[in-house]
This record gives structure tokens, sequence and C-alpha cells, in this order.
């Protein structure tokens, strides 16, 4: 239901619309600097920006970084079968769409009134192959086929924490199951010091699968602030060097780990279960001023 919505006028300047949602106060907000693009805050925290003139622009910092996970899962501009855990504004799912023509992609976003107020207000390409299900993501997960997707990305925050269920190591087993083999699992994952999620999601990964490589801010990495750290995984090797050469080149440089400096970096945290799961750590206010 709506909380507020400021009528739109006839000008040539966008103006915000806000609701409310399942997961809290949905805003979308224009974004000043390009003329069809918005950001989508959830209770203030932001979530997405969206482009609908060049949807594969990508504006946040992490989203460069998944993005580029998508570019090298296979040869550019090839069709590929993706599942998005966490629908957000379908960001990442429209840069699919965009770069890789005919991709058939699987959309999981439990807050359906988001997912609506998104496809009235940010339309998708009527051309796209994109489905979206309103359900849990674990639940959506387990209905893909066995080895359908060359590629599963995970960002799925509520209350800006990503649920315990979604950081085990039997989440992971639905992830692989889902996986064609060689495919590649993505994941945002946030967290600050004393980076104890961070380690231990990267300890559960290892557990499930061989190549890991790690992408986020230096200082993220040094535990010296919150921010979001990338993980990509795969039984198949991955393509490091130019991760590497993409993350440094960013407008906000990332660092990367992978082999054995990044398992050496868990500092031996244990590996996650159902049973131990918790969310990730809530980010601290100043994050988001």
């Amino acid at each position: 239901m709506a909380r507020s919505r400021t009528p739109r006028r006839a000008s040539a300047t966008p103006e915000p619309v806000v609701e409310t949602v399942d997961g809290g106060l949905a805003e979308l907000m224009p974004d000043r600097d390009r003329t069809r693009a918005w950001t989508l805050l959830i209770d203030g925290a932001p979530q997405s920006h969206v482009d609908l003139d060049d949807p594969a622009y990508l504006s946040f910092e992490y989203q460069r970084r998944l993005g580029h996970v998508i570019d090298l899962t296979a040869p550019p501009g090839k069709p590929v079968h993706a599942v998005h855990l966490g629908g957000g504004a379908l960001t990442l799912a429209r840069y699919v769409a965009a770069t890789r023509p005919r991709s058939t992609q699987q959309v999981v976003e439990r807050d359906g009134p988001l997912v609506q107020l998104v496809r009235r207000e940010l339309p998708l390409d009527p051309q796209a192959r994109i489905r979206v299900r309103s359900t849990d993501a674990r639940e959506g997960l387990a209905k893909v086929p066995d080895g359908w997707a060359d590629l599963i990305i995970a960002d799925v925050f509520s209350g800006a924490r990503t649920p315990a269920h979604l950081t085990s190591v039997e989440f992971l087993d639905e992830v692989r199951r889902a996986l064609k083999p060689g495919g590649c699992y993505a994941a945002n994952l946030a967290d600050g010091p004393p980076l104890a999620h961070l380690r231990g999601q990267i300890a559960t990964a290892a557990a499930r699968f061989e190549h890991l490589a790690l992408v986020a801010d230096p200082t993220v990495l040094r535990g010296k602030r919150f921010g979001n750290a990338v993980l990509a995984a795969s039984d198949a090797p991955l393509p490091i060097a130019e991760l590497t050469r993409r993350a440094a080149s960013d407008p906000h440089p990332g660092r990367l780990e992978h082999g054995r400096p990044l398992r050496d970096f868990t500092g031996g945290a244990a590996v996650v279960t159902d049973a131990s799961a918790v969310a990730s750590p809530a980010p601290p206010p100043s994050v988001f001023r």
C-alpha cells in the first residue's frame, strides 16, 4: 500500500516515487545527471540504480564488480541461463539482457509489492526473457532445474542484512545443484571489522567450490571500514587476470584475492551450517550518510 507519492508533473524533471513495500519504505529517486535513471532506496539505504536508456550502465561499485563476473562468465555476447537471488530494481537482470541478448533469466525477489513498484515505474524491455518470482530466495532456487544455470548471483538483503539461511553450506549445496558444470556463483557480501562474517562466508564457499576470488576495496579487506565484497566461486578456473585488471581499473579501485592468500584470510573460520547460521551484520548508520 502506498504511504505517500508525489504526483507527477508535466515537466522534464521526474518526481520521486515513495511507497511502502514489504521490506520498508521504498523510494525511487531520479538521477539528476541521467535523463531516465533512478536510484532505489529501502528505508534510506541505497539498493539499486537503473538507467532505462542505458541498462548496461552500472553506477554502484559492487554492481560493477558483479558485472565483471557476468562479462567473463562466457564469451562476449553469448546468451546464458542466469538466476538472480534478490531483485531490487532488476539492475543486473537488465544488464545481462543488454549485454547478452537472448539470455534466459530467473529473478527471485521475495518482496512482491517491490516487484510491482519496479515493474510499473521502471518497466522491463518486453523482449527481455526475464521471469520474476515473488518468493523466498532459497525456495525459489529449489525450483531451478538441476544443472540449468550458467550463473547464479546472490544479492539478497533484508533490513540491510543477508538472511541467515542464505549463508550456509546447505544453501551452497542448492547453488551447486542448480549450476551447470563449470558454472559460476557470485555473491554480494557486506561486512565490517572484524570481518567475522566475511571470513566465514569464504570458508563456507571453499568447502563447496575449488576456485574462489574475492574483490573489495582494500580498506574493507583490511578491516578498516564496513563495505561490500564480491565473491566469485566455481568448479572451473576463474579468469583471475582479467578480474584483477578490471577491479584495479574501476573508478573505485578494488583488490582481488584468490588462492592460498584468500584461504589464509579466513583465519581458520568455521564452515557455516544451517544450525549455526546468523544474518550478516547490520551496517553502521554512518555508511548511508
